[in-house]
């Protein structure tokens, strides 16, 4: 048994920077425990499978560990292979996921993702959550992950969290987030509880992000950076109830899984 796989790195103009993902294209879903033993032997942070479905495509992303409701660089990284390596010949293509229908659509030399917004709101701080940062935010709110607002962008890409506090949290994830000093906003995302310690690029992250800056800046275009050490550059737009994140990808690895029965 063989599956096609290809490595890409999404968010990124050029290899070796942005998210990298794993695509593999299927005919037909197969056993769960599978697609889980492959994206932990993929070791990336996610692992996106796809089958054709009616005038789309089931979309399902797993971590190492587990599966997940909503990845974006993943989804991006799989319209990448569609477009570019498969031969999709429509200008948008309709994914069917666990977060609903997820539609990508060609935007020059990026693709543009219209995913559901998230707006975070105000909330207590867990004493695990000041723990783990190690420092104090100026506000703190939650929506699928808890968001530690700080001052500026060196406070954000200063921070060396404790992984074991935030694995005691009851949300997916950790994003710190502060203005940018030559884009809108810039984020980290930490999710260790899910198997990734800090992810390099999270398009997720920012169906979170989008609302709440736009708020604070007044605007609905927005900019923003994702400090990793990777490193990746996304465009936001808030659109009454749902974000457009866009972003370039990059298409690193191409190969074959072979499986023995």
């Amino acid at each position: 048994m063989k599956i096609r796989l290809y490595q890409v790195d999404a968010f990124a103009s050029r290899a070796f920077s942005g998210n990298p993902a794993a695509v593999c294209p299927l005919d037909a879903w197969p056993d769960d425990g599978l697609l889980q033993a492959i994206a932990d032997e993929n070791n990336l942070s996610e692992t996106a499978f796809f089958v054709p479905d009616g005038d789309g495509f089931a979309l399902r992303w797993f971590t190492p560990t587990t599966e997940i409701d909503l990845c974006g660089h993943a989804t991006l990284a799989s319209a990448h292979v569609l477009f570019n390596i498969l031969g999709y010949a429509g200008e948008r293509i309709r994914f069917r996921t666990r977060s609903g229908e997820l539609v990508v659509e060609r935007a020059g030399a990026a693709l543009a993702m219209d995913f559901p917004a998230l707006p975070p709101r105000p909330c207590p701080a867990p004493p695990a959550l000041l723990a783990g940062l190690g420092a104090t935010p100026t506000a703190i709110l939650a929506a699928d992950d808890y968001i530690a607002v700080f001052d500026d962008e060196a406070s954000v890409r200063a921070l060396a969290p404790d992984f074991a506090c935030f694995r005691r949290l009851d949300r997916r994830g950790v994003v710190v987030t502060a203005p940018g000093s030559d884009v809108d906003f810039v984020s980290r995302f930490f999710a260790p509880k899910v198997g990734i310690a800090e992810d390099p690029v999270t398009g997720s992250a920012h169906c979170e992000l989008t609302p709440y800056w736009a708020a604070r800046l007044g605007k609905n275009e927005l900019s923003a950076r994702q400090v990793s050490r990777r490193g990746g550059e996304l465009g936001c737009r808030l659109q009454g109830e749902r974000v457009i994140v866009s972003g370039r990808a990059v298409t690193f690895l191409q190969g074959e899984i072979e499986l023995t029965r």
